[in-house]
């Protein structure tokens, strides 16, 4: 009986849940060596690209626990999602974490750290698919600072910018001895933490002493540019800034009660021209008989497929995630079930990625 090619096994192995590669890996050193090379993650990432998953991060006195599910591509057709359960990261007594973002298959979080008199800004890099995880150089920090992460999908570099009074500096992930590199920037501004990375462009908003405004730093090129923001209602206090289709977004929920307890409608303002600051603007009423307090309710972003999601945070027993659809003008909710204790009344916090993939690499 001949042997199954080598390139239909690694086919077949592409197909399964990531945790399944980290226990194959241990099988022995030939399956380690195969399951580890280069040829094989980057086919797995290709493989994975297709079947984007919900990132779920609950956030507990102590811990970090992360889980996902499958990203329903048609939400209408499920009521219902089971995750499956990550992995934990331990948080030390009395420590903040603060989670930054998500990049290419990566979770970047900082928390603060006081030594000998110093306040440093530690960094923390996690792959939930495969449980690793690594502390970054500290970043002494004399007057505080901003975080923001980005990723270049040309050369395939993830890269920490730190923005703060005294000067701005960038961190290459897995250049050998990582250190922090001053950069300049044109402008002195302070920024806010919504944030997003597209297409190798970081966006965030800031303030400077004239006026309010969106950065655009090129992960690439380490270049800024600066695009004023819309003087009009509070389009500036986004909820959220998206992925609109590839374009830059911005959305928010806008309600006339001062409780949020009526019917709100969504804003969405979508940047078509970056050199032009030509932008478009839609906006949608959101009605659901399931929801009695859109108060919890807060925007997550836009998937590939063009679905706006919704998060029912704030310790909701169940979790809810909202699907809306902008052309059709419809909401669905699907209920998020299987995280067992720790959806416990012990959590803090609740937060989703959407169109999270699953990647073997670590920088």
């Amino acid at each position: 009986m001949n042997p199954i090619p080598t390139d239909l096994v690694l086919d077949i192995f592409s197909r399964l849940p990531s945790k399944s590669i980290v226990r194959f890996r241990c099988l022995s050193k030939l399956w380690g060596s195969k399951l580890h090379h280069s040829y094989f993650t980057d086919f797995y990432l290709i493989k994975s690209s297709t079947r984007p998953r919900l990132l779920f991060l609950l956030q507990g006195n102590r811990s970090l626990s992360f889980f996902s599910s499958p990203q329903p591509q048609n939400p209408y057709e499920k009521s219902s999602l089971v995750v499956t359960a990550g992995f934990r990261v331990k948080i030390p007594k009395d420590l903040s974490m603060e989670f930054i973002g998500y990049a290419s298959g990566l979770i970047y979080f900082c928390y603060t750290q006081t030594s000998e008199g110093y306040t440093y800004k530690v960094h923390l890099i996690c792959n939930p698919s495969t449980g690793q995880c690594a502390s970054l150089p500290k970043l002494r920090m004399p007057g505080g600072s901003h975080s923001f992460f980005g990723f270049d999908p040309i050369e395939k570099q993830f890269k920490i910018l730190s923005v703060a009074e005294d000067g701005h500096r960038i961190l290459t992930l897995g250049t050998g001895e990582m250190i922090w590199r001053k950069i300049q920037c044109p402008l002195t501004h302070c920024p806010y933490s919504t944030r997003i990375c597209i297409n190798g462009v970081l966006y965030y908003l800031a303030v400077n002493d004239t006026s309010e405004l969106i950065v655009c730093f090129d992960v690439r090129s380490e270049k800024f540019k600066f695009i004023e923001v819309i003087e009009e209602e509070e389009c500036f206090y986004y909820d959220e800034l998206i992925n609109y289709k590839g374009k830059l977004g911005g959305i928010f929920m806008k309600n006339d009660n001062a409780d949020r307890s009526g019917i709100p409608k969504l804003c969405l303002w979508v940047l078509e021209d970056v050199e032009k600051q030509k932008w478009s603007k839609y906006v949608h009423t959101l009605r659901d008989d399931k929801i009695d307090n859109w108060y919890y309710i807060s925007v997550v972003g836009m998937t590939a497929t063009g679905e706006i999601v919704l998060l029912k945070n704030y310790k909701s027993k169940p979790i809810y995630v909202f699907y809306f659809n902008p052309v059709r003008n419809t909401l669905q909710s699907v209920e998020i079930q299987g995280f067992g204790e720790y959806s416990d009344a012990n959590r803090r916090s609740v937060s989703v990625s959407i169109d999270y993939v699953e990647d073997l690499n670590f920088f």
